[in-house]
Formats: structure tokens, C-alpha cells, sequence
């Protein structure tokens, strides 16, 4: 049974930071070394916009997975571009959770006239790769070994969809 996915609310938290703390302690998905507080997700989830929409997969009325936009690099001329960002518990994975998340994230940045959707993925992580490439992304770039975790050094792959090739503004 495909999961319901549905905006993020306060309620939600609780389950998203255990996912991703998870990832923090033991996965590669992020870079981040410290774990986050309950108050700093509160803050995350409050600080962002309309512009900024924060997903969740819930399957018997669980949270099982998250995925957001983010504003990419903070200037106006990056205004109609976004970063995606999807987190699943593993006991989930490759059940279609990603799947459904991605495409409603490509749903909701199409809403917000959104032209390009970016995805940074560590390199080892070839089910997220295949996942976006499923859905049309392009491979752009490599950063070789800018990340450093679990005593190694990590290098991303970054990804691109153009929502409207040719568009114009």
C-alpha cells in the first residue's frame, strides 16, 4: 500500500528527528555530525515559508519518511530554483516512500513556478541517485572529498531537473 503523503505539521517533529538522527549516527545521507534537539527542529520547521513546503509519508498513521525544498544559496537570482531533500527510515526503503515523496516534491515546486529542482548526493548512495534519475535529473557536477565523516572523506554528486526546458521569465 503506497503511503499518503501530506504536509508537515508540529506533530510530525518527534518522528522526523528520530529519521534523521538516525542518518546522523549511522548513514551517509547527511554530513551532519551533531544530532538535532527537539528545539532546533521546532525552529527549522517554524523559520520556513510557503515558498519552503516540508512533506511527510505516513503509513499506518506513522511518519516514515520527510522531504522538503529549501531555498538554494540564499540570492535572489537563484529565486526560482530549489534544493530537494528526502528523508525515509530505513525499514522503509526501496518500498516506494522515495518515489512518492519525489513526486510530490516535483508536484509542489511546479505549484511555486519553480524551474530547477537541485539534489546533492553523497556519492555512496546509489539508490538516491538512481531514484532522482528516475524522475528525469541530470548529473551536473561532483564536489570530490569536501565532506569529512566517520574518519572518511566524502564527495557528493549534484543532480538537476529542469521542471520547464526553455522557459522564460
Amino acid at each position: 500500500m503506497p503511503p499518503t503523503i501530506r504536509p508537515a505539521a508540529d506533530t510530525d517533529l518527534e518522528a522526523m528527528n528520530a529519521i534523521y538522527n538516525r542518518e546522523v549516527r549511522e548513514g551517509i545521507a547527511t554530513w551532519e555530525l551533531d544530532e538535532w534537539s527537539s528545539e532546533q527542529r521546532l525552529d527549522w520547521f517554524r523559520a520556513r515559508d510557503q515558498q519552503e513546503p516540508v512533506l511527510v509519508a505516513e503509513q499506518d498513521r506513522k511518519v516514515i519518511g520527510f522531504a522538503y525544498l529549501s531555498a538554494y544559496r540564499g540570492r535572489r537570482g537563484y529565486r526560482f530554483t530549489r534544493e530537494d531533500t528526502i528523508w525515509i527510515n530505513p525499514a522503509y526503503h526501496r518500498q516506494g516512500v522515495g518515489r512518492a515523496l519525489i513526486a510530490a516534491l516535483i508536484e509542489a515546486a511546479r505549484a511555486l513556478d519553480v524551474h530547477v529542482i537541485v539534489a546533492v548526493i553523497d556519492e555512496d548512495n546509489p539508490g538516491s541517485i538512481a531514484l532522482h534519475r528516475g524522475f528525469g535529473f541530470q548529473q551536473v557536477g561532483n564536489e570530490r572529498e569536501t565532506g569529512h565523516k566517520f574518519g572518511q572523506w566524502r564527495s557528493s554528486v549534484e543532480l538537476t531537473l529542469v521542471l520547464d526546458p526553455g522557459g522564460t521569465r
